[in-house]
């Protein structure tokens, strides 16, 4: 995990707020520094593909994802273990369906995989509002956080477009050299 200290989480949090703010109208510093730690954790590749399989094999298929999150009829040993996959699965969806949306189509076409017939958002969304429903004991706190990613997932894939967009035109030339003359 990234500290919050870190330089890289700062930037993060700084654009997400910024862009969620402004260029979604999302103001909550609850969300806006959730999503910012959820870049960060993802820079590693670790992170991206944390979820594993019953053979170990980490996942890479949301649809797979939801088979493994499933405590009834699929592959999850407990209910504890939903939240963890469900919590994943809408993270995933969060962070390709906003940051790399060109992608999902590739996946798709790339092999066969369950993904396919899966709607990214809507797996999202419902991953986050399955999370918040867990709501007692250790999870009390952050229920309602969990709520709220489901109720405002359309705008925060929106938001991290927003800040995709930023981030590439900071790579850019122009930018740089516009932002040295600032200084």
């Amino acid at each position: 995990m990234i500290p919050e200290s870190h330089p890289l989480q700062q930037l993060f949090l700084e654009l997400v707020s910024r862009n969620f703010s402004q260029g979604v109208g999302l103001r909550s510093q609850e969300v806006s520094g959730y999503v910012a730690s959820l870049l960060a954790e993802f820079c590693e590749i670790e992170q991206l593909y944390k979820i594993r399989n019953a053979a170990g094999r980490p996942l890479d298929d949301a649809g797979e994802m939801l088979l493994e999150s499933d405590p009834i009829y699929g592959d999850a040993p407990s209910f504890d273990r939903e939240r963890q996959v469900r919590k994943h699965i809408g993270d995933y969806t969060l962070f390709f369906t906003g940051m790399f949306p060109e992608s999902i189509n590739r996946f798709r076409l790339r092999r066969k995989r369950m993904e396919g017939f899966i709607d990214f958002i809507k797996a999202g969304k419902e991953s986050y509002y399955i999370v918040s429903k867990f709501e007692f004991f250790e999870y009390a706190k952050v229920a309602p956080l969990f709520a709220r990613l489901s109720q405002e997932f359309e705008r925060c894939v929106y938001g991290l477009n927003l800040v995709k967009n930023e981030l590439q035109e900071m790579q850019h030339p122009i930018y740089r050299r516009t932002s040295e003359l600032l200084m």
